[in-house]
């Protein structure tokens, strides 16, 4: 299988790492591209009407996309315990989890283009704080609910989106909140994180 990839995306890099925590890292080809809302890249538009990876594409010549979708795919190909839970409370409960990380990495990337991206005529301070609270308030959310020792498609999401918003100093989650910070330490050390650390810059 080939995954259409970049280096400095938490959606990509999702995928990536769960893979690696599955044991099914070695059966992708990983393949960068460079995307961007401004730049068009045709061999992901030819594969993706969206633009945008990650991307899957299966031996069978069929095409997935959306990192919630490759990963519950990927999860579905290996015979060890599950990244996403059958059992419904486990199950929503992870779904839950993945959902607040995308939220936060969502809200980190459109702060991102007001206070770097976007013309500076044309930045929306308020709205940069707006989106910055709203990582606040999810991560103060964390700090109280999450289960610090799961390992499953959650707490990957989890890290993943994390690493990008210190990654590109969006928001410092760490701040007066020790129990999510201990966890992200922890968690980072995975071979799984270590195989995919982010890197790279933004090509508009």
């Amino acid at each position: 299988m080939k995954l259409l990839y970049q280096t400095h995306s938490p959606y990509a890099r999702k995928v990536l790492v769960a893979a690696h925590e599955i044991g099914l890292a070695s059966r992708l080809e990983v393949i960068h591209h460079e995307t961007s809302p401004t730049r068009r890249n045709e061999a992901v538009y030819a594969v993706n009407p969206l633009g945008k990876v990650p991307v899957l594409l299966r031996d069978d010549g069929s095409v997935l996309f959306d990192s919630n979708v490759i990963c519950e795919y990927l999860d579905g190909l290996h015979d060890g315990p599950k990244l996403i839970p059958a059992q419904a409370t486990a199950h929503y409960g992870v779904l839950l989890i993945q959902a607040l990380a995308q939220g936060i990495s969502d809200a980190g990337i459109a702060a991102r283009w007001d206070i770097e991206r976007r013309p500076e005529a044309l930045r929306w301070p308020v709205l940069v704080e707006a989106y910055r609270e709203k990582i606040a308030a999810t991560c103060d959310y964390l700090e109280r609910e999450f289960d610090v020792d799961a390992v499953d498609l959650g707490a990957i999401a989890l890290a993943t989106a994390l690493s990008w918003i210190e990654f590109r100093e969006v928001y410092d989650f760490r701040v007066r909140r020790p129990r999510l910070a201990a966890w992200y330490e922890r968690f980072a050390q995975r071979p799984s994180m270590r195989a995919t650390a982010l890197s790279g810059a933004t090509h508009d």
